[in-house]
């Protein structure tokens, strides 16, 4: 019994190494072909070339799209989500079940397949080629409302009643009580809910069309007309925010996948 678990063990390591190495594998490469000598031989230092998609493209321009979106998108989807977490969680009104289960249902429906109707709203209301066209979209965040009112079902009643007996309004208890409780949920979510639109190509592709709106990650595709190796330094560079904050709060991305599938810690 001893000997299969064993090879079992065995198995299961080597196979998580050559996933390991199948993920590296890109990003290495990547990094020892923008340091690489040029193709006539004549040697390029590495901090060069990343200097010069630095400086050499709007990058820093895109970097501000991409921070001034991906930012706004997760105030407002953890704002509107904490609010409507709390309303279906707390409050007895007409329609809550149906609305209940109407945000379960939308959990299931993949984005992609509503982007002609975002495309025609976006263009009707002259939204096309502007931040609000960009943000406005990635609001849909049902999987957010679902964790937020799980965890808000588990805070003890008596700390409600008491705060209603002093006069709180629904506000000052999602503010003062709830929220508190809650804020490793918070952070998890406003964590995941940043590397997803700071991530997102499909609907910036669609919706931006001049470059100096562009987010980084659509906008890097323009850098092979500047600088040939260096769009790749430039990739490299996009996805350094995102890598940054997932090596910063890696626990907390951890939880917050966990949350986004269901499983409460």
């Amino acid at each position: 019994m001893i000997r299969r678990l064993n090879f079992a063990g065995l198995v299961l390591a080597l196979l998580t190494v050559v996933a390991a190495v199948a993920w590296a594998f890109p990003l290495v490469w990547a990094i020892l072909t923008t340091v690489a000598p040029e193709a006539d031989g004549t040697p390029l230092d590495g901090l060069a070339v990343y200097a010069n998609a630095l400086f050499g493209t709007p990058i820093g321009l895109w970097y501000l799209n991409s921070l001034v979106t991906s930012g706004t998108v997760t105030l407002v989807v953890i704002a509107i989500s904490a609010a409507a977490g709390y309303a279906i969680s707390q409050l007895e009104f007409w329609g809550r079940k149906a609305l209940w289960y109407l945000i379960l249902a939308s959990f299931m429906i993949p984005v992609q397949a509503l982007i002609v109707n975002h495309f025609l709203l976006m263009n009707s209301w002259k939204l096309i080629n502007s931040w609000a066209g960009v943000i406005l979209p990635q609001l849909i965040a049902p999987i957010a409302v679902i964790v937020y009112k799980q965890f808000f079902d588990s805070v003890p009643k008596e700390l409600s009643e008491a705060a209603r007996v002093d006069g709180a309004s629904h506000a000052r208890l999602l503010w003062s009580i709830y929220l508190p409780v809650n804020w490793g949920v918070t952070a998890a979510l406003a964590i995941i809910v940043f590397i997803g639109a700071w991530n997102a190509f499909l609907w910036p592709f669609l919706v931006v069309t001049k470059e100096p709106l562009m987010n980084v990650t659509v906008a890097i595709g323009q850098v092979e007309q500047y600088l040939g190796v260096g769009g790749l330094a430039a990739a490299l560079l996009a996805g350094l925010p995102v890598a940054l904050v997932y090596l910063v709060f890696q626990k907390k991305v951890t939880e917050a996948i966990m949350l986004s599938s269901g499983i409460k810690g």
